[in-house]
């Protein structure tokens, strides 16, 4: 008996099930949705955390003025890093939802029936 031979198991194993949920039409439109997401916020946050650094190291002035108190335009900015990182999570959990999570649960049923 071979090592590779799987004892006469069913011939769908869950890696062909697998490879055909990976092919299928609604998982290419799960990947698209994704992508279509991910990368355009990626390069907004990436461009807003390049600005923010190239303001802080050639714009001093500009990074210095205060606001009020001890309070500065550099603080503020830096701030409002955190703040934009909560504001693209918000918004990928409210996309997932509507657009990625119905896809990817209908994906999840088709292969469960498929095994069952």
């Amino acid at each position: 008996m071979s090592t590779t031979d799987t004892g006469g198991g069913p011939p769908d194993t869950s890696e062909t099930v697998w490879e055909r949920a990976h092919e299928s039409t609604e998982f290419r439109e799960l990947r698209s949705r994704l992508r279509r997401f991910v990368f355009p916020m990626t390069a907004v946050f990436l461009l807003w955390y390049l600005l923010y650094v190239l303001l802080a190291d050639y714009a001093h002035g500009f990074m210095s003025t205060k606001v009020f108190g001890n309070i500065n335009v550099g603080l503020i900015f830096g701030l409002l890093q955190f703040v934009s990182t909560f504001v693209i999570t918000g918004l990928y959990v409210r996309y997932a939802n509507r657009k990625l999570d119905p896809v990817a649960e209908k994906i999840r049923d088709d292969i469960e029936k498929e095994q069952a």
